[in-house]
């Protein structure tokens, strides 16, 4: 009889976590794997967590948590569960295949949406946003959402006066972007580098409007500028030299955070010849071949291979990857960034290879993800997201394979959930 009851629960967790499930209305509970929440706990064997009505109500060993009556079980032992990936740079914007000016909500959509489906459930789009983007924004805070969250920072402010620079960050903060975004960089000695007056004006706009500052840039002596200065966010690597004890001291002094962007620079330089991942599974299931057959054309390789900068930025990926292995060493907090949505940085797989590359630059498995989670929601000021606690979204991921053991592992997505709704695949 024993026997018998254990099989009919069995048989009745597998239907169950059969049916498309939603907590946009009720409670789900998913119950036996092993839970990584994105903090600093160790990752829990045999847990549960709770959503209810879009949000986590408890988390916890599957003996101390009180599953809802009325809750639909969503059987998971043998899986992991981690909190959906977020990228604290990104872009959601009007490219489709290699082309741009596309910018619509259709197209906005359909990216959310793939990023969704690897797994990356919110992205902090760090320029080229319009009306449509700020309007997805302020769609997202809702029970029913089913694709990425998005953040905002409007354009990617320049000028060449502190009058213009300083109508321009007012005009993206009347929209209400989250960010303000600013190049610091002469492209490799190509183009002028924003004069350092006309940045203190963005800056003070900026934070006479209460809006935080990211800073695109390449060199080590401008990072230390910048912070100096008082912005927040380092979006790219140091790339020019290692960074120094003044620098490390500096940028936790001021307690702010590092983004590497190292698949930024391997987008640079990859379609020199055919990169390795054109044969990844996990790339094809997602990408359209005309686009891969353009990146493999030989007229395309050979400008890559000739490009100056191409080359320049595979150096700066060498430094890029040394500095992660001094900075993750002294503790810097580092948030997970990829600029994808660029033309040819592919989004949602390249988030992947950003994961696994900053293990093989020096850090471990868990904290990568937790550079991809709880840290990268933090530097973004969005305390709602990116850890698996009671009160946050129930946005996260149920894995085949467990993460903390091998990053790779990130690519065994079985199921993504966002507020608790699963993302369609």
């Amino acid at each position: 009889m024993e026997r018998l009851t254990i099989l009919l629960i069995f048989l009745g967790l597998c239907v169950l976590s059969a049916v498309p499930a939603t907590a946009g209305d009720g409670s789900l509970a998913f119950v036996g794997a092993r839970i990584i929440d994105g903090t600093n706990a160790e990752p829990l064997e045999d847990g549960v967590v709770v959503i209810t009505n879009g949000r986590i109500r408890a988390v916890g060993p599957r003996s101390d948590v009180t599953i809802p009556e009325t809750a639909q079980i969503i059987d998971v032992r043998g899986k992991t569960i981690m909190p959906g990936i977020v990228n604290a740079h990104g872009h959601v914007g009007d490219v489709i295949g290699l082309q741009g000016g596309h910018y619509n909500t259709d197209n906005l959509l359909r990216q959310l949406s793939l990023y969704a489906r690897y797994g990356v459930t919110t992205v902090n789009s760090l320029g080229g946003d319009g009306e449509q983007g700020f309007s997805l924004r302020n769609d997202q805070y809702n029970q029913d959402l089913n694709r990425a969250r998005i953040f905002v920072a409007g354009s990617v402010v320049s000028g060449d006066s502190e009058d213009a620079i300083r109508a321009e960050v007012n005009r993206n903060a009347d929209m209400g972007a989250n960010y303000i975004k600013v190049r610091v960089d002469d492209n490799l000695g190509a183009t002028q580098k924003m004069p350092r007056n006309i940045f203190d004006a963005l800056l003070d706009q900026a934070h006479t409007r209460r809006l935080p500052v990211a800073v695109h840039l390449f060199y080590l002596d401008d990072a230390k500028y910048i912070l100096n200065a008082g912005a927040e966010l380092v979006a790219h690597s140091v790339r020019d030299q290692p960074v120094d004890q003044a620098f490390i001291d500096l940028i936790k002094e001021k307690d702010r955070c590092y983004i590497p962007t190292l698949t930024r620079e391997v987008s640079t330089f990859v379609y020199e010849d055919e990169p390795e991942f054109f044969t990844d599974p996990y790339f094809l299931k997602e990408v359209n071949l005309a686009v891969i057959n353009e990146l493999k054309s030989p007229q395309r390789q050979s400008r890559v291979r000739n490009s100056r900068s191409a080359q320049a930025y595979k150096k700066g990926l060498d430094v890029a990857m040394t500095n992660i292995a001094a900075l993750n060493e002294a503790s810097v907090k580092i948030a997970m960034g990829t600029d994808t949505g660029v033309a040819a940085r592919f989004q949602g797989y390249f988030e992947h290879m950003e994961m696994h590359m900053m293990v093989e630059a020096g850090m471990s498995a868990q904290d990568v993800i937790r550079a991809s989670t709880g840290v990268a929601a933090a530097c973004i000021n969005q305390g709602d997201i990116g850890t698996l606690e009671p009160g946050k979204w129930g946005d996260l991921i149920v894995l085949g394979a467990n993460p903390a053991e091998n990053i790779e592992n990130t690519k065994s997505i079985e199921s993504v959930w966002i507020a608790g709704n699963q993302v369609p695949q």
